[in-house]
C-alpha cells in the first residue's frame, strides 16, 4: 500500500516496500544521508505523526530507548500509515533526485595495486554534487555495493568509480576484478549521500585540506576540482594516505592541476613501505606538521574509519571548527 510521507512541509509518496529516505530522495526531497545501511545514524529522524516499522536498524544505532521516544533511522524505516517527520533543520530542500541507472561500461584499468578505475557511460546526465556515490547492483547475487563518484557534476554522462579489490568479496574478485569489461551493462542507483561541497553562494573560498585513504581519495578529487574551478587562488590540500607507493595513482593528473592553481598541492603519504620519494606515517600527522593554524579552513575526510578518526581528532587539535569538519566513513563490505 501506498503512504503519503512528509518533511519540512514537503511531501511525497511511499510506494509499497520504500524506505523513507529512497521515498524523499527519490522525491527531490532532501533528507540526511551516508552509510544507508543503518550504521552510522546520519539519517535518524523523529516521527511526529503516523507510523513505522524500523526494519533492521541495528540496536548500537538506534537503541530501543531511542524507538520508543519516536526515533528512526530514514534508510530503514518504512511507513506503514501516512507519516510525518522532522529531522535537520534544512531537510525537505529540493535535491537531485534518485534515479536508477543503466550504464554501459567504458573502461576498466588497473591504476596501482588492487586498485581499477571504472568508467561508466550514461544514455541522460545523472544530475549529483561532487563527492556523492553511486550503488552498483551485483549481478547474480541482489547485493548492492557503493562507490564514490571521482567525477564534477559538469561530467554528467561518463562515471569515474576508483575500486579497491576486497580478497573473496563478492563485488571485487567475483565481478569487479573478475571478468567486468567493456560493453558490459551495469545496474546502479544514485545520486546519494551528504558528503559534498555547500553551494556556490555558500561558498567563501577559503581554504581545505582533504585527507583521502586508499580510493578514498576519488570524491575528493571531484570536490577538490570544484573548489577550485569556484575559486582560482584559494589553498587546497590533498593528502593520499596508502601502505606503498604501488597503492599511489593519478600522480600525473595532480601534478597537472598544481601546474593550473598555484595554491594546491597533492601530498602522498606512506603508512607501511617506505620510499625515500615520499613522506612515511599517516597523513592526519602530515596535516598537523604543516599547518600550524586551522582556523578559517575547511576539512575533508575520506576513507576507513580508524584514519577517519584520527583526521577529526587532527583538524580539532589544530583548532579547525567543528562545523567546517566533513567526513566520509568506507563501511566494510564483502
Amino acid at each position: 500500500m501506498t503512504f503519503a510521507v512528509s518533511v519540512g512541509g514537503r511531501r511525497v509518496e511511499c510506494a509499497p516496500g520504500q524506505t523513507l529516505l529512497e521515498a524523499f530522495l527519490r522525491g527531490g526531497v532532501w533528507m540526511p544521508n551516508s552509510c544507508n545501511q543503518g550504521t552510522c545514524g546520519t539519517c535518524k529522524l523523529k516521527v511526529l505523526t503516523g507510523e513505522v516499522d524500523h526494519g533492521a536498524a541495528p540496536e548500537d544505532t538506534l537503541s530501543p530507548e531511542e524507538r520508543a521516544a519516536g526515533l528512526a533511522l530514514a534508510c530503514q524505516a518504512r511507513p506503514l500509515a501516512d507519516t510525518e517527520v522532522s529531522s535537520a533543520a534544512d531537510a525537505g530542500r529540493a535535491t537531485h533526485p534518485l534515479r536508477d541507472l543503466t550504464a554501459t561500461v567504458l573502461e576498466v584499468a588497473d591504476i596501482a595495486r588492487d586498485t581499477r578505475r571504472v568508467l561508466l557511460g550514461l544514455s541522460e546526465p545523472l544530475a549529483f554534487e561532487a563527492g556523492q556515490y553511486v550503488e552498483l547492483v551485483v549481478p547474480g547475487s541482489g547485493a548492492r555495493r557503493q562507490y564514490s563518484l571521482a567525477n564534477t557534476a559538469d561530467e554528467d554522462k561518463v562515471l569515474e568509480l576508483h575500486v579497491r579489490r576486497v580478497p573473496g568479496g563478492i563485488a571485487t574478485d567475483g565481478w569487479l576484478f573478475g571478468g567486468l569489461a567493456a560493453g558490459d551493462r551495469v545496474e546502479a542507483t544514485g545520486p546519494l549521500g551528504d558528503f559534498h561541497l555547500p553551494p556556490a553562494e555558500e561558498d567563501d573560498g577559503g581554504p581545505m585540506v582533504l585527507i583521502g585513504g586508499g580510493t578514498g581519495l576519488a570524491p575528493l578529487v571531484g570536490i577538490a576540482r570544484t573548489a577550485l574551478a569556484r575559486h582560482p587562488e584559494r589553498e587546497v590540500l590533498l593528502y593520499h594516505g596508502v601502505r606503498g607507493a604501488a597503492d599511489l595513482y593519478d600522480l600525473g593528473r595532480f601534478a597537472e592541476i598544481a601546474g593550473r592553481h598555484p595554491g594546491f598541492r597533492f601530498v602522498p603519504v606512506l603508512s607501511d613501505e617506505p620510499d625515500p620519494a615520499y613522506r612515511g606515517g599517516f597523513p592526519t600527522d602530515a596535516f598537523v606538521e604543516d599547518v600550524p593554524s586551522g582556523r578559517g579552513w575547511s576539512g575533508w575526510l575520506c576513507g576507513p574509519p580508524a584514519m577517519v578518526e584520527a583526521g577529526v581528532k587532527a583538524f580539532k587539535r589544530r583548532r579547525m571548527s567543528p562545523r567546517r569538519i566533513h567526513r566520509e566513513k568506507f563501511t566494510p563490505a564483502s
